[in-house]
């Protein structure tokens, strides 16, 4: 069996704003040349040595704060307060992923600051609203990785930046270790809770905790 290759520690942060079409968050476009090349993503990126020394702490969720507020600098000139933001998941992709990103994903109401990116590793932005971002995803307008399509997911439930704040501080940040496989139609990202998840068998019946991502309709299941 091969060996999981060890993680990347990373930090990412959906920002927030409301606007008169309902909840939008940033979204930044990677460039296609480096990881997640092509991707919308939210502002974020890999926890450096810095960040360390700049969080006075080894405590990895402080020091993901740190590194989130960072990236969200250095990509988008945006300027977020750490102690603002609400810590809402945690991922692991599969043990088989040729490079594995550990990250904390936050969420955080956006400033009065205008956003300017560095044309560099990011090469467009857009405020979408999630379920907006979700549609173009199964139009292929867009492209999603599973993380940031289930993150907006989340969010889509929520009306405002004041609810999503509140509605996500009130919950224990989710976990998602990640099992991908091959479906009939598609590939299917199994998380802990799909009676299929020990096995990475996705056929096995009962309960469902999974994104089934079939071209032109993406679906995400909880069901007991």
């Amino acid at each position: 069996m091969a060996t999981a290759s060890p993680p990347v520690l990373a930090s990412t942060v959906a920002v927030l704003r409301n606007s008169e079409r309902g909840i939008e968050t940033l979204m930044l476009r990677k460039n296609s040349e480096i990881s997640f090349g092509g991707m919308w993503v939210f502002p974020g990126g890999r926890i450096d040595e810095e960040d360390f020394v700049r969080a006075g702490s080894s405590e990895h969720l402080t020091v993901a704060r740190v590194a989130a507020v960072r990236e969200a600098e250095e990509e988008a000139s945006i300027i977020i307060d750490p102690e603002s933001m609400v810590h809402f998941a945690f991922w692991l992709p599969p043990p088989r992923a040729a490079k594995r990103y550990a990250t904390w994903f936050f969420v955080v109401g956006a400033g009065e600051e205008a956003v300017v990116i560095d044309d560099g590793e990011i090469t467009e932005y857009q405020w979408m609203c999630p379920k907006t971002a979700l549609q173009k995803c199964n139009e292929s307008a867009i492209e999603l990785a599973p993380p940031t399509w289930v993150s907006l997911h989340t969010l889509s439930a929520f009306e405002s930046v004041e609810a999503a704040l509140q509605g996500l501080q009130a919950r224990l940040p989710q976990r998602y270790e990640t099992r991908l496989i091959k479906g009939p139609d598609g590939l299917i990202a199994l998380w802990e809770g799909d009676a299929g998840y020990a096995s990475s068998d996705a056929g096995v019946p009962g309960a469902r905790h999974r994104l089934e991502m079939v071209k032109g309709n993406y679906k995400y299941l909880v069901e007991a």
